[in-house]
């Protein structure tokens, strides 16, 4: 049997605040064949964007990985040094951020930005980069590509700022692509097109993608696997299939009772009750037992 390509085995990650020290992610183990689609589900605050950035190595301080194993081809990352990750990152592993705006370099133009990666990661030279830069803008459907390579972040529309995200993430050709919510800041028909893009992407150069996302609906038709996380916890792991027809966690009944169908035109939207409690004051058993309409006494030790 293959070895999945990526293997992430009781992985621990705490922020060391003035209350003590506090963990977004508290444990969690997954794999992932290459090739395949991960979709990594919850609500703000379930530890989704922090697994991302644990295996990415781009935790800001006071943030660090306090335990387990990130194991990208069998080997462990978390071990790499910082010049192993300068070249493991772009090259090898890329990551999507949820608001393009803020990940672009405002002061600098498109073909600037799409140029700079590829410069810093490849042998090209500058013409190489020129050439490739719009053959990526291409790629994701960017409109008038050269046209689009001298015009800043603010002068494209919030669609054309993620398809450019996406193109700088692809240029070094990862195996490994991390899409953290894509679509969040997104209307509906550009969401739509975004997930068309990766599906896409997933199916014709067989880039394994992670896809985290608060909506399990955004995951029906493009994840292989799903993973629930709950307060830094993976609470239930199963292909989608088995996630939407026969959930076994309360939580993943929750969130799928909350997605809206086409029938439901009459009526309050389903809701779970209350919030997710703060990492400061996480109760103890079962963090969503404050929660839960199916909660026993065992489930608050």
């Amino acid at each position: 049997m293959d070895t999945p390509m990526l293997q992430v085995k009781n992985l621990c990650t705490s922020f060391n605040v003035d209350a003590g020290e506090v963990r977004a992610v508290n444990g969690i183990s997954f794999n992932l064949d290459k090739g395949k689609v991960l979709g990594i589900v919850g609500e703000s605050g379930s530890g989704k964007s922090v697994t991302a950035y644990s295996i990415m190595r781009i935790l800001v301080e006071p943030g660090k990985i306090v335990g387990g194993e990130i194991l990208f081809n069998g080997e462990d990352i978390v071990k790499y040094s910082k010049k192993q990750m300068r070249e493991f990152r772009g090259k090898r592993v890329s990551i999507i951020f949820q608001d393009p705006m803020t990940s672009l370099n405002p002061p600098f133009t498109i073909g600037n930005q799409l140029r700079e990666a590829i410069l810093l990661h490849t042998d090209r030279n500058r013409a190489e980069a020129n050439a490739r830069a719009l053959e990526m803008l291409q790629l994701v459907g960017v409109n008038e590509p050269e046209k689009r390579l001298k015009q800043y972040p603010h002068e494209l529309s919030g669609g054309m700022r993620q398809r450019v995200m996406i193109a700088i993430a692809l240029l070094c050709d990862p195996e490994l692509l991390i899409a953290d919510e894509p679509t969040t800041a997104l209307d509906v028909t550009i969401q739509a097109q975004i997930l068309d893009l990766l599906r896409s992407i997933n199916e014709k150069l067989g880039t394994s993608i992670i896809l985290i996302t608060h909506d399990l609906g955004v995951v029906a038709s493009m994840v292989d696997t799903v993973a629930v996380m709950y307060c830094g916890h993976i609470v239930e792991k199963a292909d989608v299939r088995t996630i939407f027809q026969h959930p076994l966690h309360p939580y993943t009944e929750g969130l799928l009772r909350s997605i809206p169908h086409m029938d439901d035109s009459q009526g309050d939207l389903a809701t779970i009750e209350g919030s997710v409690p703060s990492i400061y004051h996480m109760p103890e058993g079962c963090a969503f037992h404050n929660r839960c309409a199916c909660c026993r006494k065992i489930c608050t030790q």
